[in-house]
């Protein structure tokens, strides 16, 4: 057992696993009322469940868990003796003040104390590499910093890491130097710092890699100068979660601790936070007592799926004896299950790997590495390349968009102006794979198009043929098609540079527009989004029925008319009398009967 700080009454100790010892002292009050882990605990081993904190107009069970009993801010203390009645915070000052007044042997039995999470570990490494800590070790004055003009300390570049441990301490030049107070034999410290020191104000350097003045000032080789200032905060950040636990926390806290020595005047490094998913592919695995658990690469195993891609069975080559799928998982080296950008690009061209990994998934999501999504972005971008290259005489020679535009000429040019509109908000939000899905509809929509009219026969039919096929104004059309096209590969160009560029300067783009890197970003057409006709989805009793096209600017007894009129009411409705009818403006018309 025991005491009872305050009340100095004995308490059974037990050992749990689920305790943390770098939490406190190592040593934690149970409160198997309020804690669901505790209950849990005291139920199985009998231990004593006594309710300290009441929440009106809820009743308690020792045996069984509710949610509430661990909502300590909703209740007020009972069962406690002198702090009955009191809220959370109230009780926790009430039992701080009360240990830092009792004392054992002279010292106070508590504090109130904040803990900072920011480990040792951060700094302190027992390696070679790294940042060495300018610190010199003297018996008589202990631990003495380096002074400022004998920095910064040098690594030794002769040293072999051998696995022996960290190879400074056997370097005695590196080691033995005089104590920078009184001179007398002193050792260097030969611990260095973990790469998240220098990590985590890199990009300041950035700022001011070469030194330099304000105008007709002196050039100044400074840690940090003006120029730190100008550019800082960073707009954008991006790093995956591992990095927003480690990387971005250090950064903002190694930022702060310049901001208060003065080096810098921003308060936090970052504008705006994208942490993005983590790439999972499979991993295969086999246990044995001998080896432990061994992994296996994808392609020395033959591999057997069902018709749903899962996994059935795997063995290995070299053996023919069987390997377990571990299922997805994190892409690591030490499983084997990491793919190498270089194989994808070899195969399909860099452009292809840029897209899929793009289209897989949002990018603050886990993607699942798929094989044949990798070859369905490559065959998009095969039909991007086989449209320009079947219609580049007629692209070529399209105009601009000009009025008086037919009917389907209009339609194309609203869903591109459409698509355009989302696809350039979501450039803006970064959500890359609705981009990509934006740029497949601007293919459907114009390979659509042009497959009403092919640019090699055109040019052989007559005009009654050309109206029968609805390109009586060829030149029109093919002009719509060409904006289309230059709207695509602006779209595509930041996911798939190499495709773009190479087409823009094919099809002559780049005389009209200048080079693709320098081309501005198509603006969005509203007068394209003005629609003469609207389709509104036709419900009968609340159930999709069809649909209605209406003039845009239908008034409501226009499209009941229309609604009651339409073949697909009369097939539904069955001779029914209409009671009521809803019509909701742009979306839907509703005929109850």
């Amino acid at each position: 057992t025991v005491t009872h700080p305050l009340s100095g009454a004995p308490l059974p100790l037990w050992v749990g696993n689920y305790v943390l010892m770098s939490y406190g002292d190592g040593a934690v009050m149970g409160v198997p009322a309020h804690d669901e882990r505790d209950f849990e605990f005291a139920n199985k081993y009998g231990i004593e469940v006594r309710q300290v904190i009441d929440v009106e107009g809820r009743e308690f069970s020792s045996t069984t868990w509710a949610d509430w009993y661990a909502d300590k801010q909703a209740g007020r203390c009972i069962h406690s003796g002198r702090y009955d009645g009191l809220g959370f915070k109230a009780a926790v000052d009430a039992v701080a003040a009360d240990l830092a007044a009792k004392t054992h042997r002279g010292v106070s039995l508590g504090e109130k104390k904040t803990t900072w999470r920011l480990r040792d570990w951060g700094v302190s490494r027992q390696r070679y590499w790294g940042t060495p800590i300018p610190i010199i070790h003297c018996a008589e004055h202990g631990a003495a910093p380096v002074p400022e003009k004998d920095l910064p300390v040098v690594l030794p570049e002769d040293l072999i890491p051998d696995g022996s441990g960290n190879p400074l301490n056997k370097c005695e030049a590196f080691l033995n130097v005089p104590c920078p107070v009184c001179g007398a034999p002193s050792r260097r410290e030969t611990d260095t710092m973990d790469t998240f020191v220098d990590s985590s104000w890199y990009f300041m350097r950035y700022c001011n890699a070469q030194p330099a003045g304000r105008t007709g000032a002196p050039a100044v080789d400074a840690m940090t100068d003006w120029r730190v200032d100008y550019w800082m905060p960073m707009d954008q950040y991006i790093g995956g979660i591992e990095h927003a636990i480690l990387h971005l926390l250090y950064a903002r806290f190694w930022t702060k601790v310049m901001r208060d020595l003065k080096l810098v005047t921003i308060d936090e490094p970052f504008t705006r936070l994208l942490t993005q998913g983590m790439v999972l592919k499979e991993a295969f695995v086999r246990t044995t007592e001998e080896s432990g658990r061994q992994y296996f690469w994808e392609h020395d195993l033959d591999i057997v799926r069902d018709e749903y891609q899962k996994v059935v069975s795997a063995t290995a080559r070299r053996d023919g004896l069987p390997v377990q799928c571990e299922g997805w998982t994190t892409m690591s080296k030490s499983k084997n299950n990491g793919i190498d950008p270089q194989q994808v690009i070899e195969r399909y061209g860099a452009d292809t790997a840029r897209l899929f990994v793009m289209f897989a998934a949002p990018p603050e999501q886990t993607m699942e590495w798929n094989d044949a999504g990798v070859e369905g972005a490559n065959r998009f971008l095969k039909r991007v390349w086989q449209f320009a290259a079947r219609h580049a005489v007629a692209l070529q020679a399209a105009g601009a968009v000009s009025a008086g535009l037919a009917n389907e000429a209009r339609a194309l040019r609203f869903e591109l102006h459409a698509v355009l509109k989302q696809v350039s908000f979501d450039y803006e939000r970064m959500q890359y794979n609705t981009v990509v899905s934006g740029a497949m509809k601007l293919l459907n929509a114009i390979e659509k198009f042009a497959s009403t009219g092919d640019a090699h026969t055109l040019g052989t039919l007559t005009d009654a043929e050309r109206m029968a096929i609805g390109w009586s104004d060829a030149a029109s059309n093919w002009a719509v098609l060409k904006e289309g096209l230059a709207i695509l590969l602006r779209v595509l160009y930041p996911a798939c540079p190499h495709i773009s560029w190479l087409l823009w300067r094919e099809l002559g783009f780049a005389a009209e527009h200048g080079d693709l890197l320098d081309a501005p970003w198509p603006q969005v057409d509203e007068a394209a989004l003005v629609q003469e006709q609207i389709e509104l989805v036709l419900q009968v009793n609340g159930k999709m029925r069809g649909a209605l096209r209406v003039s845009a600017q239908a008034e409501r007894g226009a499209i009941e008319a229309a609604a009651l009129a339409s073949p697909d009411f009369a097939r539904f409705a069955e001779g029914r009398t209409p009671k009521k009818i809803i019509v909701v403006p742009g979306r839907l018309v509703n005929v109850v009967v």
